[in-house]
């Protein structure tokens, strides 16, 4: 349930019973104009305010001198005027009292310093004053259910914006224009959309947790450049999953390059957008890659309930091609298409209907009859190899609907398990039908693959994380960070100290050993000669720790140092990484990487939102092509992937243990021995919160 200044804030952003225009212009040309334009014309019900001291009448209104001649307080003041203005119309705003103020100007911390300070002042005036302000930057806000067209984007002078069920929330304004325009094309119609801007004060995840309690919204499509705001991003997501209102995004950054960190891998090989994917499918948003899924995908999610995800997916066509080309984009996409199993063919073949054994049911030109598409369908869709049935149509959608599509439209209705269609051909008339009925459907194979694939991917939140406070970070002696590893149950080689200028000590374990330079100071130690294997004697240790002394000092004399770590040689079937850190907008993230090289050449790894389980951790382990050897691949040696797993999700449980204050660690690297003997960490960098 949304709270009370939730609900204030819906009424006042998207049912608002009056607006103002600061700085509106007669001219419908101007950026000012619009937006008195396309709410008239749009027949909002409420109350519009022009004002601008310079006119008596604008498009037909009465105009207004100021915000304190208005007979009443405005729900919302869209600001029109430069951007030297805004921060004395924002306080304006303020000290009457309006609930919302909207920002289209420019100029603020994307334009320098002088720019952020601007924002920070407009950071300040929500902050001390309790007013909302949506943007800067921001194009306006549409709810097509009341008439509310309060927007400058351009693209809304096209006339009839069609209402629906969908609610969008945008970091680029261009594009809730975009979406209408698109979404009119393809019959998909919005509850509300939202040109969120910079988000100084609202963000994306705030505002449409607000609108979780209207019933006219049923799902929410998302255009994401980053995560800022992560945390209210975080809490929409797991309240929309709650309420059973699905979630799909598109975000920009595929192509970014990887956040790179100052001192551990986990960061550099952790892409920001690799965080980001991972961030959103462990928060059960479906996200697209693809601009028309992000309109096609909404009905397929709402079909199918987070908890219960489909994995197995068959297809029935009329047309091999057509089909060929959806399998090959779910394929690429990881989503593999199960054939129908002999006990399906049997039932096919006693109801006289095509059961051509293959992957994909093609059922050629005799799919175009009613009666043998509903039947197949019929079949298809009890068949328990399937959790999910895509019916790729070919001509027949585009010429004679009836025939193919009409069966598909009747099963869908009335099956519990879900039921999409990919129409090969242009077919307005079938597509329009289908979309009438709920039905998911697609255009073109890759809207068909990324949608489906999106939607698979969804994973159902995990357990809220429990952060240490803020503050200064420092790093431990790897010595200290093997104690860290010790409280949270992860096995690590035993460990011996010496200092320099004294005898090494008796080991309690044998040669030969590793000596490495112990120091916070130091978390890369082969950068300053730190690191001397395959030490065979206590003489030879001897000398090893003089050599390692002569490195520091002439590599990093001003660093504080007198302690040498001393460990067994291991060796084990294979080398990865394991990472946990805290991400300035996901949050903590756990990862699970190659070791070696192929740890920042390949980015062979797999990231998810910290904590974990064990299951989930044993599904990372799954996804790191490097570990499938040690399944026992082509008789190779296994390795006890289950401790690897153990070892993921107990370095992941940081994220639930704020006492300790670890913001960041890694064991790199982790040695996976043969099954049944664990693993062992050979080395750890952590830091920890001051």
């Amino acid at each position: 349930m949304t709270s009370d200044n939730d609900s204030q804030l819906a009424q006042a952003l998207l049912h608002p019973a009056s607006v103002a225009l600061y700085g509106a212009s007669d001219d419908v040309g101007k950026m000012g104009g619009r937006p008195v334009q396309f709410l008239q014309r749009s027949g909002f019900a409420g109350r519009i305010y022009p004002i601008n001291p310079r006119r008596d009448e604008i498009q037909g209104l009465k105009a207004w001198p100021s915000l304190q001649s208005l007979p009443e307080v405005p729900d919302q003041v869209f600001v029109l005027t430069p951007t030297e203005t805004v921060i004395p119309a924002v306080r304006e705003c303020a000290a009457l009292g309006v609930r919302v103020v909207t920002i289209l100007a420019s100029g603020f911390s994307e334009s320098g310093s002088e720019g952020a300070a601007r924002e920070e002042e407009l950071r300040a005036i929500a902050r001390e004053t309790g007013i909302r302000i949506l943007g800067p930057s921001s194009l306006g806000v549409v709810n097509p259910r009341t008439g509310l067209v309060l927007t400058a984007n351009a693209a809304f002078a096209e006339p009839d914006i069609p209402p629906g069920k969908v609610f969008v929330a945008s970091h680029s304004g261009s594009m809730i224009g975009a979406l209408v325009s698109r979404g009119k094309a393809r019959g998909v119609g919005f509850a509300g959309l939202v040109s969120v801007g910079s988000e100084v004060d609202l963000n994306v995840g705030e505002i449409c947790a607000a609108t979780l309690d209207d019933p006219g919204i049923e799902g929410y499509l998302l255009f994401l450049e980053s995560l800022r705001h992560g945390p209210a991003l975080r809490a929409f997501a797991r309240a929309a999953q709650r309420v059973g209102k699905p979630v799909i995004a598109y975000k920009l950054g595929r192509s970014a390059a990887a956040a790179e960190m100052a001192t551990t891998h986990t960061g550099a090989i952790a892409g920001e957008d690799d965080v980001a994917d991972a961030f959103l499918k462990d928060m059960g948003v479906a996200r697209v890659g693809v601009l028309e899924a992000l309109l096609e995908t909404f009905p397929l999610a709402r079909r199918i309930p987070l908890a219960s995800q489909p994995r197995r997916v068959g297809v029935v066509t009329t047309t091999g091609g057509g089909a060929a080309m959806a399998v090959e984009q779910l394929g690429i996409r990881g989503v593999i298409v199960e054939p129908p199993s002999n006990e399906t063919l049997r039932r096919l073949e006693q109801a006289g209907l095509p059961c051509t054994p293959g992957r994909v049911l093609d059922m050629t030109l005799a799919g175009t009859k009613y009666e043998t598409m509903k039947g197949t369908l019929d079949i298809l869709l009890t068949a328990p190899e399937f959790d999910l049935v895509l019916a790729v149509v070919g001509s027949s959608a585009r010429f004679q609907p009836q025939l193919a599509v009409k069966p598909i439209i009747e099963c869908a209705d009335g099956s519990p398990k879900p039921l999409a269609a990919m129409l090969v051909p242009d077919a307005p008339e079938a597509l329009a039908a289908l979309t009438t009925a709920g039905v998911p459907c697609f255009r073109t194979p890759e809207a068909c693959g990324d949608a489906i694939a999106a939607v698979l991917a969804r994973r159902p939140p995990g357990q809220e994380p429990v952060l240490p406070a803020p503050g200064p970070a420092q790093t431990l002696s790897e010595a200290d960070a093997y104690g860290v590893l010790d409280q949270l149950g992860v096995s690590h080689a035993p460990v011996a100290l010496c200092r320099f200028g004294e005898a090494p000590p008796p080991l309690p374990f044998a040669y030969p050993v590793v000596a490495k330079v112990c120091s916070a100071e130091i978390p890369h130690k082969t950068e300053v000669g730190g690191v001397l294997l395959n030490i065979g004697s206590s003489e030879e240790l001897a000398e090893a720790m003089t050599t390692l002394r002569r490195n520091l000092d002439e590599r990093a004399p001003q660093v504080a140092c007198d302690t040498v770590l001393v460990q067994p040689m291991q060796k084990g079937l294979a080398e990865v990484l394991v990472g946990y850190r805290v991400d300035a907008d996901a949050g903590p993230i756990v990862m699970l990487a190659a070791g070696g090289i192929w740890a920042e050449v390949a980015k062979d790894r797999s990231i998810r939102l910290a904590p974990v389980t064990v299951e989930t951790a044993r599904e990372m382990v799954a996804e790191v092509n490097a570990l499938k050897p040690l399944t026992g691949l082509r008789g190779k040696a296994r390795g006890d992937l289950e401790a690897l797993a153990r070892t993921v999700s107990a370095l992941s449980q940081l994220a639930l243990k704020p006492e300790m204050r670890i913001v960041e660690a890694e064991v790199n690297p982790l040695l996976i021995l043969p099954e049944g003997q664990g693993v062992m960490a050979v080395d750890a960098l952590v830091f920890q919160r001051s």
